[in-house]
């Protein structure tokens, strides 16, 4: 309810403005709880922005500080319709042969024709055979009243048939129905028994390579696979191929460095992000207005950082050795160059620097770069125990606390409002009523002296 002020048409004076002026005067708390609120919900945004780097960073520190990462490959392939593809676990290898088939997909398609896909198909039963061995794959029982759509849906519905059919368009007004192998190879393959009117339009065939030549010192061997891919030939590797090779093709599977050293320049950059996201919100310069302006807890965390990168890892030195070091304003450089060159001279020296030795829990075991890296930032970082996590919480709960004080002092102020402007409204009443009596008395006097 909001109550109409006097605005001082008997005391001439501006009631209603006086009343806003004192209600400002006596909300000086409040805003200052305001103002506090902002800066509250400034640092506790920085905190989570400052821990969403150190999250990221331990996410990478993480994937480096395992053995896989360091088992970096790449697939290369002398002809081009060949591609190989490598995952973590592949080891270096070639082989060199010759394409002599490629995998094919046997299928089928009715000897009738219909004008639609509607009407009744007259189709009777149709058994399903093995191409490999003549066995059953499986029946579809049908009457004749069933349409091609239907038929259809009856084949694709028959579990473990193996075989998709869908009805297509050979001309106009023409209608015909199409099976196919669900997958390509000849185990696959299908056929329908004698007397179906089906035709085959496809053999199921498996994509064959052929290792060496049989002649009076050498021999040779056949490679097949159900589908154009080859996955585990080579350890780790998958090739696929997309024509027939009468030429030898080699493909190889070789030690890739330069993949190595993208995932630890990758890995430096979390952590430079990192370092530049804590200095950006703690920077302690006169006039600085960072939101976690000076604040040891963070700071300390960037030290702590720098530390992991340029400490000892044990007995083997320091990480400048394959390249890592700092410069004066507390980055992290990477040095490829001389990565690659520390790869080539000792191969294993960069995982064991930045990926550790021994297993975890092993008395001779030692923290790598990665490791000591991925400490730093979970104990920070850590949804529920990091310190990080627990500083923007408590900024979060101070801000609640500062939001139900402001609620109350709105409650508060509306009151004083309301009493002012009655206090304000009686008093422009009773100098009315005063001057009415006044007013009346100057009249009896008036008359009087008549």
């Amino acid at each position: 309810m909001t109550m109409s002020i006097n605005t001082g048409l008997v005391s001439g004076m501006d009631t209603g403005t006086m009343v806003n002026q004192l209600i400002q005067l006596e909300a000086a708390p409040q805003n200052a709880l305001k103002s506090r609120l902002s800066t509250t919900q400034v640092t506790a945004s920085a905190y989570r922005t400052v821990n969403s780097a150190l999250a990221a960073l331990a996410t990478a520190a993480e994937a480096l500080a395992k053995p896989e990462s360091w088992t970096s490959t790449k697939g290369s392939s002398s002809a081009g319709s060949v591609t190989v593809a490598t995952t973590s676990s592949a080891t270096p290898g070639s082989l060199t042969f010759t394409v002599a088939k490629l995998a094919t997909t046997a299928a089928s398609v009715s000897t009738g024709r219909w004008a639609t896909t509607t009407e009744p198909a007259g189709l009777a039963t149709l058994d399903f055979l093995s191409t490999v061995d003549g066995s059953s794959k499986g029946s579809v029982a049908l009457d004749g009243t069933e349409s091609l759509e239907q038929v259809a849906t009856k084949i694709n519905a028959t579990a473990g048939l193996g075989v998709v059919a869908s009805t297509v368009q050979i001309a106009p007004g023409q209608f015909a129905l199409q099976l196919s192998a669900a997958t390509s190879g000849a185990a696959a393959g299908f056929e329908l028994a004698a007397g179906s009117p089906f035709s085959a339009t496809g053999v199921g065939q498996d994509a064959e390579l052929k290792v060496g030549t049989d002649t009076a010192t050498t021999s040779s061997y056949t490679i097949r696979s159900a589908s154009n891919t080859f996955d585990g030939v080579l350890t780790g590797a998958s090739f696929t191929v997309t024509r027939e090779e009468s030429t030898p093709v080699t493909v190889s599977v070789a030690a890739d460095p330069d993949g190595l050293a993208t995932k630890v320049s990758g890995f430096v950059d979390s952590i430079n992000n990192a370092l530049q996201t804590i200095r950006t919100y703690t920077e302690n310069t006169p006039g600085s207005k960072a939101a976690l302006r000076g604040e040891y807890a963070v700071t300390s965390i960037g030290g702590q950082l720098l530390d992991a990168v340029i400490s000892a890892v044990g007995t083997l030195g320091s990480a400048a050795q394959i390249g890592i070091q700092s410069t004066r304003d507390g980055a992290i450089v990477f040095d490829k160059e001389k990565f690659s060159a520390a790869i080539k001279a000792s191969p294993d020296l960069a995982q064991r620097l930045v990926g550790g030795t021994g297993t975890a829990g092993d008395p001779g075991a030692v923290t790598g770069i990665a490791g000591r890296i991925r400490d730093v930032a979970k104990v920070a970082s850590d949804v529920t125990t990091g310190t990080l996590s627990s500083m923007a919480k408590g900024q979060d709960s101070l801000v609640r606390d500062i939001q139900d004080r402001i609620a109350t002092w709105d409650l508060r102020l509306a009151k004083r409002k309301e009493m002012l402007t009655r206090q304000f409204t009686a008093m422009e009443t009773a100098l009315s009523s005063l001057n009415n009596q006044s007013n009346w008395l100057a009249g009896q006097l008036g008359s009087l002296s008549q």
